[in-house]
């Protein structure tokens, strides 16, 4: 019998290896015995000259290797797989579709210190005494001090204890002078599998405080409630449209409150980090069940004692960023995608996947519904709905008094600003302050501004490693690069000419400090990603906005995802030209779900909402579109062009991406790989460079693959990869293939 088995490589390939010769430390199996060996569980093996841990996906008879050189895997770690049937299925099909190798693929769906073979269940050590120790109860010696003697006892009257359990009575010297001899020993002892999720009296739905403090739902609500309900035990997609505002998380917590009563679990996707303290609080005061939270800003214990309860089955709702898409849970009855829309769900780098499009996979093969939340959904999810794929739930209307904001386009040709705020934003702002509200401020770019500019030569600060300028942060009085990370001080002049350098342009840092002369009366707080990198940031800033402490919010893309601001009746976006003449063809449709989505922070209580967009472009069609018809309209118009173009989701995409640091081996590599690529149906564009096209002094290109059906690119790539890999391939070259790509410049 020979073991497959998938390690942590960049190997596209399974390795054989023979059953260990003895039963591994987790297992208590008899090697040998197939029904024992299943698919999933995790096995130590020899590689190289090192030990490491893989994931066994199958047994066969024989291997294109003879016996002889095949060498015997260490030890079967787990008796149980670590992944449900479901998850490892999927897994294996994931590896498949995105043709990426299937070690690297098992490894991103578990925490660290899992793939380095720690238990999958939290295993307590307890004390007990050994085979001496019972020897030295049974024949009392003087060796032994009065309290060490009196431990003896106490073991072996009461069986094992904990070492918590056993300070309570003892010290520790004690315990470690008993352990030195050999009369007490550690063993672990895993406690008992976790009985499924309680169908308490809060799990009904009914708020820590009372039942009658849920929100009464409106009509739109509670049809969505009934059409999903009605759906658990089998798949089904539903894509709850709601404007922003609609309360689509209280659908959320009514659908799965009947989840949790039928002793189910429920996982729940979200695109950003900073959104789960939010959701996790609302989830905790609804739900007497335990809530774990898996996210990539956890640290390595925290990632994996949530892992363990959403395994073992203790958690009933499971919430996390991408990754958790590959949660193990035994009781699945329900996924949430959150924001479906959000390009986070996407992986740029490594293993390139799509969560909400496994997520779709994964309801379907366990047979439960799976809900898309989205104000603005993408228009792959508009053209299923279309299709009839899945089912669309709406949502039209705010509840209670809230109202969708007015939104105005502000038009700064022939108009004096300040630092990108308008006369009329700053108007506004102070109109908004005095009435008692507060206000956001949007702008998409961070640091204080995007370059410094010599206005006697016309240097600009670049970056040494990028085709890009580097970005000043004041505050951190150095330059950085926003793509490779690079870091330098600010200089003091020109490194040309010797004259003085201006910050040109504007970003989050220099609308902040404008904001604060203007305003010296409103405290501000800012959200991007220099404010929340610090850990906790965000939920401080958060919580200063929530108590009211901050009057004005000021923020990047972090502001635009589910946040509820109630008190926030005025938006400001400024620059919202960016995406109007991107080169990718996706760009227009990121700019009108940005728009919507930051807009929709406006006027969610009482107060009415106002969102001020300044443009150069006032009579540009998709912001007069968005504002005067709405993002429903934009995007049927979108999916018009997409299909005469002939643009995804009206054909399938895949692109080979290379770089190194010579580019002449980049456009090598690539015309050698185009030219295996000689089949009709295949479109193939390039090689052409990237729009940045060093980074990080590396050079990059691509090749973009076009075909008309799913099924014909994937026929496609498994054959033609399979032939890339074979190429020749020049020292520090790297190439990686990207299925569905969301971003093709």
């Amino acid at each position: 019998m020979i073991l497959k088995i998938a390690l942590d490589t960049p190997l596209r390939r399974t390795f054989d290896y023979l059953p260990p010769v003895c039963a591994g430390a987790g297992a208590g199996a008899t090697p040998g015995r197939n029904e024992e060996l299943k698919p999933g569980l995790r096995v130590r093996v020899p590689f190289g000259r090192r030990h490491v841990q893989g994931v066994l996906v199958g047994l066969a008879e024989e291997s294109p290797l003879p016996t002889h050189k095949l060498r015997a895997a260490l030890a079967i770690i787990d008796v149980e797989p670590v992944f449900d049937a479901v998850t490892f299925d999927l897994l294996c099909w994931a590896a498949d579709y995105y043709h990426h190798p299937i070690g690297e693929v098992f490894a991103a769906a578990l925490p660290a210190s899992l793939r380095d073979g720690q238990a999958t269940v939290h295993v307590t050590q307890h004390w007990d005494l050994t085979a001496a120790g019972r020897l030295e109860f049974e024949t009392p010696s003087a060796r032994r001090g009065a309290e060490q003697g009196r431990l003896v006892n106490w073991l072996a009257t009461n069986g094992p204890q904990t070492r918590e359990q056993l300070m309570g009575e003892f010290k520790a010297a004690s315990l470690r002078a008993l352990a030195k001899r050999g009369w007490i020993a550690a063993v672990p002892a895993a406690p008992a599998p976790a009985a499924p999720v309680a169908a308490g009296p809060l799990a009904t739905g009914a708020s820590r405080s009372a039942v009658a403090s849920e929100v009464t739902l409106n009509d739109a609500q509670s049809e969505a409630v009934g059409r999903i309900a009605g759906s658990l035990s089998r798949f089904a997609a539903f894509l709850l449209f709601g404007v922003t505002g609609s309360g689509k998380t209280e659908v959320y917590l009514r659908l799965i409150a009947r989840v949790i009563a039928a002793g189910d679990q429920a996982l729940v996707l979200v695109p950003e980090i900073a959104l789960t303290p939010q959701l996790i609080e609302r989830f905790r005061a609804r739900f007497d069940v335990a809530v774990a939270v898996l996210h990539s800003g956890l640290a390595g214990t925290e990632r994996r004692d949530a892992w363990r309860d959403a395994h073992n089955g203790r958690a009933g709702i499971v919430i996390g960023t991408r990754s958790a898409v590959f949660a193990s849970l035994p009781r699945l009855g329900v996924i949430i995608v959150d924001e479906e829309h959000d390009a986070s769900y996407k992986q740029h780098e490594g293993f390139r996947y799509s969560a909400r499009d496994l997520a779709v996979l994964r309801a379907q093969r366990a047979g439960v519904p799976i809900v898309l939340g989205s104000a603005t959904p993408s228009l792959e999810t508009l053209e299923n709905v279309a299709q009839g794929r899945y089912t669309r739930l709406s949502l039209p209307e705010r509840p209670g008094a809230a109202r969708a904001p007015q939104m105005r386009l502000v038009d700064l040709k022939g108009q004096a600003s300040e630092n990108g705020l308008s006369q009329v934003a700053m108007r506004s702002i102070r109109r908004h302050l005095d009435a008692g509200a507060q206000v956001i401020v949007f702008l998409n770019r961070r640091g204080y501004a995007p370059t410094l500019f010599c206005n006697h030569c016309g240097w600009i600060a670049p970056c040494a490693h990028c085709d890009a300028r580097m970005t000043l942060h004041r505050r951190a009085a150095e330059l950085r690069c926003h793509h490779c990370g690079a870091r330098a001080p600010v200089p003091l002049v020109c490194a040309a000419c010797g004259h003085a350098l201006l910050p040109v342009g504007h970003g989050t840092e220099r609308v902040e400090e404008t904001l604060q002369r203007l305003f010296p009366d409103a405290p501000l707080a800012r959200l991007d990603r220099d404010t929340a990198g610090v850990r906790g940031g965000a939920g401080a800033v958060l919580a200063r906005v929530h108590s009211g402490e901050a009057r004005i919010l000021i923020g990047t893309q972090m502001l635009t995802k589910g946040h509820h601001f109630p008190d926030v009746s005025l938006v400001v976006i400024l620059d919202a030209d960016q995406g109007l003449f991107a080169s990718d063809y996706r760009a227009t449709e990121r700019l009108a779900q940005t728009i919507v989505q930051v807009a929709g922070r406006a006027g969610r209580a009482a107060r009415a909402g106002e969102v001020l967009i300044q443009t150069e472009f006032p009579e540009h069609p998709l912001l007069n579109r968005l504002i005067t018809a709405g993002y429903e309209d934009f995007a049927l118009a979108a999916l018009a062009e997409r299909r005469a173009a002939q643009w995804p989701p009206f054909s399938r995409l895949a692109l080979l991406r290379a770089e190194a640091r010579d580019v002449a081996r980049v456009e090598e590599f690539l015309r050698a790989a185009a030219a295996l690529a000689q089949e009709p149906a295949i479109k193939l564009l390039g090689p052409a460079s990237a729009l940045l096209a060093r980074r990080a002094d590396h050079f990059r290109a691509h090749l973009l693959i076009e075909a008309a059906e799913r099924g014909e690119l994937q026929r496609f790539l498994a054959r033609w990869l399979e032939r890339v890999t074979a190429l020749p391939r020049p020292a520090g070259l790297r190439w990686s293939i990207d299925v569905d790509p969301l971003e093709v410049d």
